[in-house]
């Protein structure tokens, strides 16, 4: 419910029944809100923190939430609130470290309805689409399509094509962004400024497209991670500037801390082959072979080149395991 002084979204901005050819609130209510606490020595407490919220959609009559994984990632424990202010403890189910999506499951009764999965890949730059939050109406913005490109975190992750929606909607992580049809299209990553053609920057919401879940529902499901071997993981922070790639940050104790890799070194080349940029780094990294694989990287530091062999790592093993409340 609404809390005196609460933020909301301009009743301009907001979507109306009337524009909709689906039933507005129904769809709104299976957006619920998420908090997660993560104990003070998890691998991610220092960058994630150890208090996180956002949002979660339902898309199980069961009480199956889809959310962005860096929310719940570690979380020692989990609640879901709906918009009427049913609240329930809820069990890490699975993290996709490959697309980002996240899945809890509701220990309790939320009595919301479960929100369809629809089709991203329809979806074109110019369309209208919702951004929704938990809090129905009040917390949901008319948006637009303005990109559908290649993302790289500086996390080590790649989306091949990320959806960008504007304006920006404030509470954006775990975010619905709902087609046309009602139907959910993508969880909410970032808030970030999205730049085109002459134009001056626009702040913009990044969204993973919900075509990419289908891939991995099943192995979250049952083994909580996608299945297979993992990728090959260094622990590095990296930034493009002036068109390199350098390293912004290291994770204490993760592979290329250990490597001696240093902030502020220039990645010029993975196995002896060029880095273009930032995705480039990556998938040259992936191509190498599964988590444990040696990755050979040159770096100029000090105006010199040197070869540092960085012995690579499954990421997950550096995660506090989820446990069954």
């Amino acid at each position: 419910m609404s809390e005196p002084g609460e933020w909301q979204v301009p009743a301009a901005a907001r979507p109306k029944a009337e524009e909709v050819a689906f039933d507005l609130d129904r769809t709104l209510s299976s957006v619920v809100s998420l908090r997660a606490e993560i104990p003070e020595d998890a691998f991610t407490a220092g960058i994630l923190g150890t208090e996180r919220e956002g949002n979660g959609v339902v898309i199980g009559d069961d009480g199956l939430v889809l959310t962005i994984g860096y929310l719940i990632t570690e979380a020692a424990t989990v609640w879901l609130v709906s918009e009427q202010g049913t609240a329930a403890p809820a069990h890490v189910v699975g993290y996709d470290q490959k697309t980002g999506f996240g899945l809890v499951q509701a220990l309790g009764r939320l009595d919301v309805p479960a929100m369809a999965l629809g089709a991203s890949g329809g979806l074109k730059v110019g369309d209208e689409v919702i951004v929704a939050g938990q809090g129905g109406r009040r917390h949901a913005l008319k948006a637009r399509v303005i990109a559908k490109r290649e993302f790289a975190g500086y996390w080590e992750y790649v989306l091949d094509e990320a959806l960008f929606t504007a304006p920006a909607h404030p509470s954006w992580g775990g975010a619905a962004l709902i087609g046309p049809d009602g139907r959910l299209l993508g969880i909410g990553s970032l808030l970030l400024q999205e730049t085109r053609a002459e134009e001056p920057p626009q702040d913009a919401n990044m969204f993973v497209p919900i075509d990419l879940f289908e891939a991995v529902r099943d192995d979250l499901l049952k083994f909580g991670k996608a299945s297979g071997p993992a990728r090959p993981w260094l622990g590095i922070y990296t930034t493009e500037v002036d068109g390199t790639v350098h390293v912004a940050g290291l994770a204490e104790d993760a592979p290329a801390d250990k490597a001696n890799l240093r902030v502020g070194d220039v990645v010029l080349a993975v196995g002896g082959a060029p880095v273009a940029n930032l995705a480039d780094l990556f998938h040259r990294i992936w191509a190498l072979g599964p988590a444990g694989t040696i990755v050979p990287l040159t770096v100029a530091r000090d105006g010199e080149e040197l070869t540092i062999a960085v012995h690579s790592a499954d990421r997950s093993d550096f995660l506090k395991a989820p446990e069954l409340q």
